[in-house]
């Protein structure tokens, strides 16, 4: 299989996952990876499980269709724009899951209640502005709620997780929504203790080499 038709796989793949998750519910949620002169995303308005690798859609970053048989996502203008802006980017998720949604609904950023908002890369997780879905406006908002992060909730939508790879991030759109559920969960008993600026920044600069890192070269790795 080449290069092209294993990215295609692979959303195929993270798309049918976040169905069977209920990260999207029905034909809700979208996904975009990057491509040479562009992105790949998924069509607008089909079952996860019906997919074929045609029916994805190639687009520019200007979001002109390169290829496909098919309409691309009604939210290919944020995709388009947070890969403009964001070059370290290949890959969005946009999810409407549960609690991740029922948190935009009220309006409610994530804040520094568990160290683990720093996954996002910063020390809260924004909501971003309502705006009608597929336009400009929402893209401009998305921008907006995510800044320099790598997730950001839209009012009254759901939620976006961004990373380097489509791996990255669907699992960070997982935490998002772990998350979210967790602070729902301490909101019904009262209003969490928050960790302060300060705890966060050594959180988040521990976080830059948590986990398995790539060895220097020529580096021993351990056994």
């Amino acid at each position: 299989m080449n290069d092209a038709a294993t990215l295609r796989a692979t959303l195929i793949q993270a798309a049918r996952a976040m169905a069977a998750e209920g990260l999207s519910p029905g034909t809700s949620g979208n996904i975009s990876a990057r491509v040479a002169g562009g992105l790949l995303v998924t069509p607008t308005g089909m079952p996860a499980d019906t997919l074929e690798p045609g029916d994805l859609v190639m687009l520019d970053l200007e979001g002109r269709v390169l290829a496909g048989r098919r309409l691309p996502s009604s939210e290919w203008p944020f995709h388009c724009a947070i890969l403009q802006a964001r070059p370290e980017v290949g890959a969005v998720v946009h999810c409407h899951s549960r609690h991740a949604t029922a948190l935009a609904c009220l309006r409610r950023a994530i804040p520094a209640f568990h160290y683990m908002v720093a996954a996002a890369g910063g020390d809260h997780i924004a909501c971003g502005d309502y705006a009608t879905f597929g336009t400009q406006a929402l893209s401009d908002a998305a921008l907006a709620a995510l800044g320099p992060r790598r997730a950001c909730l839209l009012a009254n939508h759901g939620q976006i997780a961004v990373g380097p790879d489509l791996a990255s991030a669907l699992k960070l759109a997982r935490e998002v929504e772990v998350l979210a559920a967790q602070y729902l969960t301490a909101l019904a008993v009262g209003e969490p203790v928050l960790l302060d600026a300060e705890e966060m920044a050594r959180v988040l600069e521990k976080f830059r080499t948590y986990g398995q890192q790539a060895p220097a070269d020529g580096a021993a790795t351990a056994g």
